[in-house]
């Protein structure tokens, strides 16, 4: 069974930084992919950071490069999220995420995701 927990969230000051933690169990050797997306109310989730396990190429979108940087530990099984220089547009419920089989060029989109964590909250106030 596979189980992807986040930790970390909380609320912070703009400018300020957080680090998201996803502990992971179950994933099988062909989780080629692991993410953080994010949801606002009344918006749809999109991608903050995505790593792909095997080459560890990342991506960020520009609405968070080079404030966010997400990094693999494959010894503890876990997903970080480094968060700098946080402003309020970044509110949000922060899921963790994992993706099965061969990526493409679709691997940083929601339907490229089999598993997902129940979310940690960010707020940020200005």
């Amino acid at each position: 069974q596979v189980q992807l927990v986040e930790s970390g969230g909380g609320s912070v000051q703009a400018g300020g930084s957080l680090r998201l933690s996803c502990t992971t169990s179950g994933l099988t050797y062909d989780t080629s992919r692991m993410a953080w997306f994010r949801q606002a109310p009344g918006k749809e989730r999109e991608v903050v950071a995505g790593i792909l396990t095997g080459s560890r190429n990342t991506y960020h979108p520009n609405s968070v490069k080079g404030r966010f940087t997400i990094s693999l530990d494959n010894a503890s099984n876990t997903l970080y999220l480094q968060m700098n220089n946080l402003k309020p547009e970044d509110t949000a419920m922060y899921y963790c995420a994992a993706g099965r089989g061969p990526s493409d060029l679709t691997w940083t989109q929601v339907r490229s995701y089999n598993y997902w964590g129940q979310g940690t909250q960010v707020t940020v106030s200005s």
